[in-house]
């Protein structure tokens, strides 16, 4: 069972609607006990960093997703759902994350258009069993924000946005990605396919 969280933050039936394409059920749910039954949780989400985590905290979700992720649950981030999976973010004054990884999500910063919004070139830093037998490829951004990781290993993929930006992040069994894979044509869907089986499998990143 793939448990999409819901907390009033994200765009869920655009990725609800590309896991049943994938052949995969899901359910959305905004009940932390569900989570506990999950092959697979993720984590969705678009707006500001430090009212999703509010929404997170007032509806019991935080923690669950954390209990769950530190015992070895599969969990995927995506957009401001990857970002939340880190230590803090500097949007609109600091705000705590969900620890999950060590890292600190600041603002895109120079002269060029903010957000980083359109498709951009996915490019794989290392062999990686999340990418294999898969091609580099353009997927789809929408985001003002991007993480700094404190242990680059963690970094598995990035793109170039007047500098390297961490387009996917993995360590163990958590995975995040800045961009949208439902929006992300056939690479897109393929990783997510990816991640949904991996999970199934039992197989860590």
């Amino acid at each position: 069972m793939i448990a999409i969280i819901d907390y009033g933050m994200g765009n869920l039936y655009s990725l609800e609607k590309a896991l049943e394409r994938l052949g995969h059920s899901s359910v959305v749910t905004s009940d932390p006990d569900v989570l506990r039954h999950a092959d697979l949780m993720i984590l969705p989400g678009v707006g500001a960093f430090g009212d999703a985590m509010r929404e997170l905290e007032q509806r019991e979700l935080a923690g669950a997703i954390r209990r769950e992720a530190l015992a070895g649950r599969p969990l995927l981030g995506i957009c401001l759902g990857m970002q939340l999976l880190f230590t803090g973010s500097d949007e609109h004054g600091f705000h705590q994350g969900l620890h999950l990884l060590p890292g600190h999500v600041v603002r895109l910063e120079g002269d060029f258009p903010v957000p980083h919004m359109g498709w951009n070139w996915l490019s794989f830093r290392h062999p990686h069993k999340l990418f294999r037998g898969l091609d580099e490829g353009h997927v789809y951004f929408v985001h003002s924000y991007h993480v700094r990781a404190a242990n680059e290993e963690d970094v598995i993929a990035v793109t170039d946005y007047h500098g390297p930006i961490a387009a996917i992040v993995a360590r163990g069994n958590i995975v995040g990605m800045q961009f949208h894979p439902e929006k992300s044509g056939q690479l897109g869907l393929d990783l997510l396919d990816r991640c949904v089986r991996m999970a199934h499998a039992g197989v860590s990143a």
